[in-house]
């Protein structure tokens, strides 16, 4: 394969992974990263990887980042904002080099009308995939679910210690998923053919409610931990009183309520499909994260 495969958000977790892995199964030179600026270079092309410069805000930028590029690894921006603009600016540019395919990070849902529950961060994707669709160049869309790695984040880093996790989601599932899993699915696309203009749902195979997980993080630490779910006002004032930030807050309590709205309770084999082997689960990432 000798395809130019090119990642945004390099420096971002996902972003690394998939630069690693790809290294695993093509040649650096045909792996390229764009950074916003050099202050990265010196890792990446010390692996031989091609550095590209540019900027989600500057769209002139990453026409010429883009040219060359067959696969375009479109990491979504972090800003919920700005990213309303980014993504198209980033769409665009990649009509302009005249990019031969895109994979964008979307996100799982159920609904996707503008009563979601996290709207503001569903707005992004939504803009972000009919620009995709409208652009004309073939895509794969990954509806990315939950990374198990949020779990810590609703649970509370003192779990083992606080013995339980408090987060006002009910009997809410989620079909989490492991990132080092959707690493390895997205470089399987980007080295393979036949993924053209679909959308792939990326859950785990099961879904799982909080009150399972605290069982979960119970079996691997030995200790007791006890889930409650709050009433939404007691939630925020105890974040408020551990200083969480506002907005912080706002997300949490969102997620929560999508959560219990069932957004993010789809579950999918598409790993076990595309990759023929099966996919991390629940209890082997806790078992990693708090086992004893």
């Amino acid at each position: 394969m000798n395809n130019k495969i090119l990642i945004t958000g390099a420096t971002g977790n996902l972003g690394g992974l998939i630069v690693a892995l790809l290294l695993q199964k093509t040649k650096a030179e045909n792996i390229a990263v764009m950074l916003r600026n050099d202050k990265h270079a010196e890792k990446y092309s010390n692996m031989g990887v091609d550095i590209r410069i540019g900027d989600y805000d500057n769209q002139a930028s990453m026409a010429q980042a883009f040219k060359g590029v067959d696969k375009l690894y479109f990491i979504s921006s972090p800003d919920l904002e700005a990213r309303l603009v980014q993504h198209k600016n980033v769409v665009e540019a990649a009509k302009q080099a005249k990019v031969g395919h895109i994979i964008y990070t979307s996100f799982s849902r159920k609904d996707q009308s503008a009563g979601h529950p996290l709207f503001t961060l569903a707005q992004g994707h939504l803009i972000t995939e009919e620009a995709i669709i409208e652009s004309a160049i073939p895509y794969t869309i990954l509806l990315n679910n939950y990374y198990m790695e949020v779990i810590p984040l609703f649970a509370g880093e003192n779990i083992l210690s606080s013995k339980t996790i408090y987060f006002p989601a009910l009997d809410g599932k989620s079909g989490f998923v492991a990132r080092k899993d959707i690493a390895e699915l997205s470089v399987e696309i980007l080295v393979t053919e036949g993924h053209e203009n679909k959308f792939y749902e990326v859950s785990g195979e099961k879904a799982y409610s909080f009150e399972e997980v605290a069982a979960l993080i119970s079996v691997s630490s030995g200790i007791n931990i006890n889930y409650v779910s709050p009433m939404e006002e007691d939630f925020k004032k105890a974040l408020k009183d551990f200083g969480v930030p506002d907005y912080a807050i706002e997300l949490s309590v969102l997620s929560a309520k999508a959560i219990v709205e069932g957004e993010f309770e789809k579950t999918s084999d598409i790993f076990h499909n595309i990759l023929g082997k099966k996919a991390t689960s629940l209890s082997q990432f806790i078992s990693e994260k708090y086992g004893v």
